[in-house]
């Protein structure tokens, strides 16, 4: 938790309405003359046979008595020019957007007249957030102020972080109409688009051809530009970017844009997985790294909720738990208030969630040094003889994925490169067939074959555990030095989970004070910052050799 902010930049409201009004019928620019008519206008409404309306957040006003004839939509319409293949127009240098209604001879019937408005200082919401040089989604209904925000941060992102920014503009709403763009977006470029099923040809050709650091789009819609901001993601560029969606929730449920979040994939567990995790045995997972890390769902102007870790955030939500997004909010003051909502204990440890506490109350914790380390000529008890090494070989399986596996989950296996070498093998189902020798050499040797369905990580992180496991548990039945050695592991293990369960639930999380926990072997420092996680608590691990030990940190 932390507490508000200092004083952001004050907010200053542009918004050229004089010459949104110039193009609308007498009735309208008499209605709203007074400033009072003006403040947080929204759009005027002009439909064929209705009278005029200004819509206000929260409420509509009619414009005069008579209903709009013919001649007054096709007077508003000459003074505009042509519209394009959206259906919207605009005016010179200006941050309006006009959007036609047609009927089916193609007949302008209705206009919807969006007044468009630079706001400085609405960037303070996210300002650290741009500071880190990773993409970033916009989500929230329409109206909201997304396209605004969008405006703004390309703008600091161009002059005072100084990158080199390009702006998709599909329909000119970013940074207006006309060739030169609006001072709003300031040094940064505009790149218009001829149509818009276009917008994902002219996201590559802007890093393939102008070499930006930042990319920013509006309304992400179709399956062609979420594959066009996954290439751009991965060849380094920053992306911002809006998309259809109220919140997260809603991104993963979109079969279109959910690969913006990562994607979603249907996995099937074995038993003692689906029994470990108490879910059916067909559960969905995230299939990729999003291609977003950071999103901010916009509740409204003044209300952001900010998830700094989308692919946690998604993988919470997908196993039915509640994500737990960091609350911004602009206060009457003008300052910026941050609330982190407390961690929900995991339903298997018997945990509840913790009401968050009110903005109000929020302060900052003092935080309490950590012990200090044990003199290096401290005697240390003897280490446990290792278990051995698991030896695999991936057939049809390329040993980088396994590798990477390996690493990532800090498994005691060893990738090999041939059969002979290996005491098990993992093998893709088809393989099997396009290579029986694979088989007969297991065979002969007497070696193990693990056949998966496919080579997603998610599948190929649980085979070689499952194979590790049986091989552990072989050994320990052959061999009395290596039972003893699992003894003392498995002991080990379960005195440091619980070492690090009580010293979250006594002194972290209720009183906010770091804790370090004692040595432990890197096998049981991965199982307790795993365990940490499930907090949502952050950990890091110091000293050397024998001494090294993890430290818990609070949110």
């Amino acid at each position: 938790m932390s507490s508000p902010e200092p004083h952001p930049e004050p907010q200053r409201i542009t918004d050229d309405l004089d010459r949104l009004l110039e193009v609308l019928p007498d009735v309208v620019q008499a209605s709203l003359a007074s400033e009072a008519s003006r403040e947080q206008l929204l759009e005027v409404v002009l439909d064929l046979g209705r009278v005029p309306e200004a819509r206000y957040p929260g409420r509509v006003l009619a414009l005069g008595e008579a209903p709009l004839q013919r001649v007054d939509l096709a007077a508003v319409v000459d003074r505009l020019g042509s519209f394009g293949g959206d259906n919207r127009a605009g005016i010179e240098r200006t941050l309006h957007r006009i959007s036609a209604i047609r009927n089916r001879s193609g007949d302008v019937v209705g206009l919807t007249c969006r007044v468009g408005r630079a706001v400085f200082g609405t960037v303070a919401m996210v300002r650290d957030l741009l500071d880190s040089g990773e993409s970033l989604l916009l989500m929230g209904r329409p109206g909201v102020g997304k396209t605004t925000a969008l405006r703004e941060i390309a703008r600091v992102l161009a002059d005072d972080l100084g990158k080199r920014v390009v702006v998709i503009d599909t329909s000119n709403e970013i940074a207006g109409d006309g060739d030169i763009p609006h001072p709003a977006i300031g040094r940064a470029r505009r790149m218009q688009v001829a149509r818009p099923e276009l917008q994902h040809q002219v996201m590559i050709e802007a890093v393939e051809n102008h070499m930006p650091e930042v990319i920013v789009i509006d309304e992400i819609g179709t399956e062609l530009e979420a594959q066009a901001a996954r290439t751009i993601a991965e060849r380094g560029v920053m992306l911002v970017a809006t998309a259809h969606g109220n919140e997260l929730a809603n991104l993963i449920k979109n079969p279109t844009l959910s690969d913006l979040v990562g994607g979603i994939q249907s996995v099937t567990l074995g038993d003692e997985e689906a029994r470990r995790r108490r879910t059916q045995k067909t559960v969905l997972e995230r299939a990729a790294d999003p291609t977003f890390p950071l999103a901010v769902e916009m509740h409204s102007r003044h209300r952001w909720l900010v998830h700094r870790d989308v692919a946690r955030t998604v993988d919470l939500l997908l196993r039915g738990q509640s994500a737990r997004p960091q609350i911004r909010e602009l206060g009457v003051d003008g300052r910026l208030q941050l609330q982190d909502l407390a961690p929900v204990a995991p339903a298997e440890m018997g945990g509840s969630p913790a009401a968050p506490p009110p903005l109000s109350s929020l302060t900052v914790r003092p935080r309490i040094a950590p012990r200090p380390l044990p003199p290096p000529d401290a005697p240390v008890g003897p280490a446990p003889a290792p278990l051995p090494v698991l030896r695999v070989y991936g057939a049809g399986i390329s040993r980088a994925q396994l590798e990477q596996v390996v690493r990532a989950r800090q498994l005691a296996l060893e990738v090999v490169g041939s059969v002979e070498l290996a005491d098990a093998v993992l093998s893709l189902r088809h393989q099997l067939g396009r290579d029986p020798h694979v088989r007969r050499q297991a065979q002969d040797l007497g070696l193990p074959i693990l056949v998966l369905k496919s080579a997603a990580q998610p599948q190929l992180q649980r085979a070689l555990e499952r194979l590790l496991e049986r091989h552990r548990q072989a050994q320990v039945d052959h061999d009395p030095a290596v039972a003893a050695a699992a003894s003392v592991q498995g002991d080990d293990a379960l005195a440091g989970l619980e070492e690090c369960r009580l010293a979250v639930e006594q002194v972290v999380l209720p009183h906010g004070q770091p804790v370090e926990l004692l040595p432990r072997s890197d096998r049981v420092r991965l199982m307790q910052a795993e365990l940490a996680s499930r907090y949502r608590l952050r950990t890091a691990v110091f000293g050397r050799g024998a001494e090294q030990r993890l430290r818990v940190f609070p949110a």
